[in-house]
């Protein structure tokens, strides 16, 4: 090996030995007791779930009309309200990351109000919207003979609710880590703000609109006290997997813990999925 080829190497073999110090600074001791309590307080739950699981049923407690209607019917709406969070949610994003109108904190509040309020008094503020006597529902019915409250529309309507802040609060902080300097490099060069936005600012926001889409659709998919006050509890139409848990939790306590399980699974994968990557590599 050459001296040049020394030269090269030393900085990496620096950087790297910086890297395992920073990875080897050691914690408070007693900072592990309350860590491993509090992961405990999460998993012991979970274990629960398996310990009680009847594993020779599971195959028919999965397979059963019922678990399969829920689980089609939450996959359906939860895809739709996906796709609503993003039409609706990604620009809602923009304007509140780069927008510059007043009042834009107390917007921002609004927004983010189905991620604090109890999702039971977002199914009730939807019932008053549009139900049949609603402010927009009692229109609705009035002149088109449409009643939305207790139909497949309705858990739409509730995911979407619950759902879009999550989309909105990843999204918009993509945008605002992004920074404004490449759309401005990009307006000099003679782009529209439309082309700007979809060459320039939609690439930069990929991995925080993809990250935003996973948490909604799991938001969507795990939706529960919005869903059976706005939308009922009814096979094939509104209940999905979460409401069929509730109702077999007091007649099948099996199928439950297996349909639990399955939201188990479901959530897993929606955290590997949604989890940033390891970036340590390219630095």
């Amino acid at each position: 090996m050459t001296l040049t080829d020394d030269a090269s190497q030393a900085p990496t073999a620096e950087r790297r030995q910086d890297r395992r110090h920073e990875r080897d600074v050691a914690l408070p001791r007693w900072m592990w007791v309350p860590a491993v309590v509090g992961f405990l307080v999460i998993a012991l739950p979970v274990l629960g779930l398996l310990v009680e699981a009847d594993w020779r049923r599971m195959p028919e407690l999965l397979t059963s009309d019922a678990a399969l209607a829920a689980l089609r019917l939450s996959l359906e709406t939860a895809a739709a309200s996906t796709v609503l969070c993003i039409l609706l949610g990604g620009p809602l994003a923009a304007v509140l990351a780069r927008g510059r109108l007043p009042g834009l904190r107390a917007l921002r509040s609004v927004v983010l109000l189905p991620l604090v309020l109890p999702p039971v008094v977002g199914g009730l503020a939807l019932l008053y919207l549009v139900g049949a006597r609603g402010l927009v529902g009692e229109g609705l019915r009035l002149a088109f003979g449409v009643t939305v409250p207790f139909t497949t529309v309705a858990v739409v309507i509730a995911q979407t609710f619950v759902a879009m802040p999550f989309l909105v609060v990843s999204l918009e902080g993509a945008l605002r880590t992004a920074g404004e300097r490449y759309e401005a490099v990009a307006a000099t060069l003679g782009a529209s703000p439309a082309l700007t936005f979809r060459r320039v600012t939609v690439p930069l926001v990929l991995p925080g609109l993809m990250s935003g889409t996973v948490l909604a659709f799991a938001r969507c998919l795990g939706e529960f006290g919005a869903t059976i006050t706005f939308a009922g509890n009814l096979q094939g139409t509104t209940q999905t997997l979460p409401l069929l848990v509730y109702l077999q939790r007091e007649t099948d306590d099996a199928g439950a813990v297996a349909l639990s399980l399955l939201l188990v699974v479901v959530a897993i994968l929606v955290i590997v999925v949604a989890r940033p990557r390891n970036t340590e590599g390219l630095r």
